[in-house]
């Protein structure tokens, strides 16, 4: 299991140049005029995580397999989307199908490319968008009304709750704040809101581009727009999409991190983008070792052992009987699995056990 990220903005605002050096490619092209992205252009990528080689040089491991992570190039919106303008329907119909939100973010100064708006302002552009996302929420909803009245006019409880969720929610969007500002009463309206697929309840990660001299401390822009997430609930990454595409030409691990060292950075965006991403949709990472291979899967946290199991292969969840599992730093320290069998660090767990991220899980299954 991935999860799944749509790069969005307005035009012009680096979201192609970002995508092409996340996804070392040249799918999408990358020019100074608005539309330049009309269908959307998928990057699936693996996600880098240190604890692979450690795992596979102590599983003596033949492969090492990483999770991936898919990046939608979604094309620029306009205002007026939510009516159908510019490409506005298409970029509405892209954005309901991904996991979260990466909104790109003019944070740079530069007179050679254009400006849909004409000026520089990172807050203004984010509202923008946020606001054609909750425009089509509210039309959603408002066409939702009639149908659930009837409904509840019949006696259907589900249909009332979720008529009383959606007249919460109504007012909160037309008082320009995204649904997922909204406090859930409990478990039952939670699964309702879920359930309605709001634009504005999607998880946001504001990528705020940057020159390259700011690219370590960011600037006054970044720090408008990291003002503005803490309002939204939203996370914020400042990356540079110049210094990104300079790095997706180097090969070398070593060469790599000098070129960052000498900038001032300790990692590539891509890292910091993953690691943000995980954060927002909750994501932990568990690792199957053997001498075939070392691999990574991903599970939202909470997920038990029987639902990891089912991540790997569905006989693995009907059939299964236990899971054995080290702890990371148990297996590194006490020398692979062997070393924490007999160290009593492997532990027996069933179907109800809860996932811990770093996890070396072998699953005992029988169809």
């Amino acid at each position: 299991m991935g999860f799944s990220c749509g790069i969005v903005g307005l035009p012009n605002v680096g979201k192609s140049t970002l995508f092409n050096a996340l996804t070392e490619t040249a799918a999408a092209e990358a020019a100074n005029y608005p539309f330049c992205t009309i269908e959307p252009n998928v990057g699936d990528v693996p996600v880098p995580d240190p604890r692979l080689d450690e795992l596979a040089r102590l599983a003596r491991s033949r492969q090492i397999v990483p999770t991936r992570l898919n990046f939608v190039d979604i094309a620029g919106l306009v205002r007026g989307a939510s009516r159908g303008e510019g490409l506005g329907n298409q970029f509405l119909a892209h954005i309901r199908e991904v996991d979260a939100i990466i909104h790109v973010l003019r944070c740079f100064e530069d007179a050679d490319i254009t400006h849909v708006a004409g000026r520089v302002d990172p807050v203004a552009d984010a509202e923008v968008v946020e606001t054609e996302l909750m425009l089509a929420d509210l039309q959603s909803l408002e066409r939702r009304i009639a149908g659930l009245e009837r409904k509840v006019r019949g006696g259907d409880k589900e249909a009332a709750a979720t008529l009383a969720l959606v007249r919460r929610l109504i007012p909160l969007l037309e008082d320009g704040r995204p649904a997922r500002l909204l406090q859930p009463e409990g478990e039952e309206e939670a699964h309702l809101l879920r359930q309605l697929q709001l634009l504005t309840t999607k998880p946001v990660l504001y990528v705020a581009n940057v020159e390259e001299e700011a690219a370590a401390t960011g600037n006054a822009h970044t720090r408008a727009v990291e003002a503005f997430a803490q309002e939204r609930q939203a996370g914020v990454v400042v990356i540079s999409a110049a210094i990104e595409a300079e790095l997706a030409q180097i090969a070398d691990r070593q060469e790599r991190a000098a070129f960052l060292e000498s900038l001032g950075l300790r990692e590539s965006g891509l890292e910091r983008v993953i690691r943000a991403g995980y954060a927002l949709l909750d994501l932990i990472t568990f690792f199957t070792a053997g001498e075939k291979e070392t691999r990574a899967w991903t599970v939202r946290r909470g997920a038990r052992a029987v639902e990891a199991a089912g991540v790997i292969h569905s006989d693995f969840a009907r059939g299964f009987i236990r899971a054995e599992v080290v702890a990371y730093d148990d297996y590194v320290s006490l020398g692979g699995e062997q070393g924490a069998r007999e160290a009593g660090r492997l532990r027996l767990e069933g179907k109800d056990y809860v996932v811990q991220d770093g996890d070396v899980i072998h699953f005992r299954f029988a169809v």
